[in-house]
C-alpha cells in the first residue's frame, strides 16, 4: 500500500508561484507513475501532469504546458508541481496519485491506484 499526502495548498494572487509537495509512505514511490490531477467545483477530475519514473518521460495538459513542472526527490520519496503564473482557472483541489503500472498510460483518473486526500489552490485576481 502507499500512502500519499499533498500539501502546499493555499490562496494566492495571479500571476504567482506555488509548489506543492506530495510526501509518499509505505513504498519507495521511484518506479512509479506519479501525477498531479486537479477538480474544481461543479467539474471533473482532469488531468495536470505525470512522471513515469525518476528521472523518466514527463506529461502534461495544455493548460498546464509551461507553466508547471512535475518533479521528483527519491530520497524524500516526495513528488512535486511547481507552478508559475498561475491563473484564476487553476483555482481547484489538487490530488496527488500514484500507480504501480509504469507502462500504461497517464492520462486517465482511473489509471491510478492510489491517492491522496488533496490540498486546495484558490487563485484570486
Amino acid at each position: 500500500q502507499v500512502q500519499l499526502v499533498e500539501s502546499g495548498g493555499g490562496l494566492v494572487q495571479a500571476g504567482v508561484s506555488l509548489r506543492l509537495s506530495c510526501a509518499a509512505s509505505g513504498r519507495t514511490v521511484s518506479g512509479y507513475v506519479m501525477a498531479w490531477f486537479r477538480q474544481a467545483p461543479g467539474k471533473e477530475r482532469e488531468f495536470v501532469a505525470a512522471s513515469r519514473w525518476n528521472l523518466g518521460p514527463t506529461y502534461y495538459a495544455d493548460s498546464t504546458k509551461g507553466r508547471f513542472t512535475i518533479s521528483r526527490d527519491n530520497a524524500k520519496n516526495t513528488v512535486y508541481l511547481q507552478m508559475n503564473s498561475l491563473k484564476v482557472e487553476d483555482t481547484a483541489v489538487y490530488y496527488c496519485a500514484a500507480s504501480a503500472q509504469r507502462y500504461s498510460g497517464v492520462y486517465g483518473a482511473y489509471r491510478y491506484e492510489y491517492w491522496g486526500q488533496g490540498t486546495q489552490v484558490t487563485v484570486s485576481s
